[in-house]
Parts: C-alpha cells; structure tokens; sequence
C-alpha cells in the first residue's frame, strides 16, 4: 500500500492506494471520518482489487473543504480522480455520506461497474440530525493532549455501541493535529456541518433512476447504543423503489459497527456480490 496525493479541482485529494488484479474498487468514508474508516474493508479485498481510499476534502490528509462544500461538490472531486487515474470501469464503494456520493458519481457516469452502499443514499428527516449532531462539537474543542482526545472518542465510540480497539485508537490519532500549543480535530466543524445539511437536499429518486450498474445495499438495523438506528426502513423507500438493478442485505450491525468492526456476514455478501458483477 502507498499513499498518494493527487490536485483535482483545484486542490489537493490524498488517499491510500493497495494494489489488486481484479479491477478499481474506489472507497469513500463518512461524515467526520477518512481513509481509514475503512479499513476492514481495504484488508477485505486489497490484493484482489485495487482498493483506493480516499480522505475526502476537509477531512485527514486531504485540503480544506471548499466554502460551498457539499454532497454535490465531493462528487465532483470522485468523478476527477477517476478521471485523472484513468481508471476504467471502477466499482465504487461509500459509507453514510460516502454512500450518498458514490450514488451520486454512479448516476452521472455510464462506466461505472458495480456500487456499494454501506447505509446510506437514503432520504434524511429530523430522525438522523438528533443522532448525527451532538457528536459534531468535539470537532471544534481544543484538547491538551492526544490522549485527551483519544479519550473522549473512546467514550463517544463507547456511547454507540462499538467495542474499543487499537484500530479506533489509530483513526483517533490520524484525525487530529496540533496547533498553537493544542490538539484539534483536522475538519472545520462548520463545514462538516455544511455537508450535513446537504444529506437533506438529496432526492434518491433523482440519483437513482440514472444509476445504471447494478447495486449492493447494506442496511444496519441494530440500535446505536441507546438510540434508534440511523437510517430506518423507511427511509430507503425512494432509494429502494427507483433503483433498477439493487439489492439490499439487511445486517444486525449498526450504523457504526458496520466499520469498525470486522463483518464477516457483511464480507460475505460483498463478495458474493464482486463476483457476480
């Protein structure tokens, strides 16, 4: 594996690159995450595929997100890396928003091979803002130490359900960087928040009447900690309903677990699903 940085759309894209035979899988992460929030699924398929995953803009490695930062403007950054790699026929892969771009990347693009979308492309109401936003608020706090840090995820990550690892405690690390005698967050809580919003701008039955390849969606339904999952049956009614090609797998993980813990159930049907494409 090596990490690359590529200038698409004006600015700097940084992502990890395993190489495999098989074809391009181009992974995109969640909300406030990055590259490495995928990482089960990297050690899934590398070697068999080139795995590409990418730190969206504003977030790890990558530039600052952009003022009018959105969905649609991480989109474009997908669709120029693809591009500028030259790569033929990709299968996209995304999780939480980065499902709601790979989505978005497939419906403007007739080459795309195959997607997967690990719980997300949903249609979003106030149910997902009570989850999602009070845990936006670390990202603009000032922590002394790393360990603070690592501290405060660590009873975040505990709150939602997800067993503690030396993995999590390396995503802590990757996220932070210190500045003026203090440790922050990369991302600039605004315009992650910025990005939130435009989940409710999106209209499945928009994306998916042009999304032409076929369609692997994975549904976690276990609760998050105390609270409800975050995305519900009924919010993938329009998603479900305009696919043409699409199938959904309902999986006992949550929304969280789906990535930081290793699926196995999950592995099975991606694979099964990368075979029959």
């Amino acid at each position: 594996m090596r990490y690359q940085s590529v200038e698409v759309n004006d600015s700097l894209l940084y992502f990890a690159d395993y190489p495999g035979e098989k074809g391009t899988i181009i992974a995109v992460h969640g909300l406030t995450g990055n590259h490495m929030q995928l990482h089960y699924y990297a050690e899934l398929l590398k070697g068999q595929y080139r795995f590409i995953s990418v730190d969206l803009k504003g977030r790890g490695n990558s530039a600052p997100a952009s003022e009018n930062t959105s969905i649609e403007s991480h989109t474009l950054d997908v669709l120029a890396l693809i591009d500028q790699l030259n790569i033929e026929q990709p299968i996209l892969l995304g999780y939480s928003m980065g499902a709601f771009i790979m989505a978005n990347v497939a419906s403007k693009r007739s080459d795309i091979k195959g997607v997967i979308l690990l719980d997300g492309a949903a249609t979003c109401t106030d149910h997902q803002r009570q989850i999602v936003e009070p845990s936006l608020g670390r990202i603009s706090k000032h922590y002394e130490t790393p360990e603070a840090y690592i501290q405060e995820i660590k009873e975040i990550y505990g709150r939602l359900g997800v067993e503690w690892t030396d993995h999590l405690a390396s995503v802590g690390c990757y996220e932070i960087v210190e500045k003026d005698g203090h440790w922050e967050n990369k991302s600039d809580e605004e315009r992650i928040r910025q990005d939130f919003q435009s989940f409710y701008e999106y209209r499945p039955e928009e994306v998916f009447k042009d999304v032409m390849c076929p369609i692997l969606l994975i549904h976690s339904t276990k609760q998050i900690g105390a609270m409800p999952p975050l995305f519900l049956v009924e919010s993938y009614i329009d998603t479900l309903k305009n696919a043409k090609n699409i199938w959904k797998y309902t999986s006992d993980s949550n929304h969280y677990t789906l990535v930081f813990e290793e699926r196995k159930d999950v592995n099975l049907v991606i694979q099964r699903f990368l075979e029959n494409l």
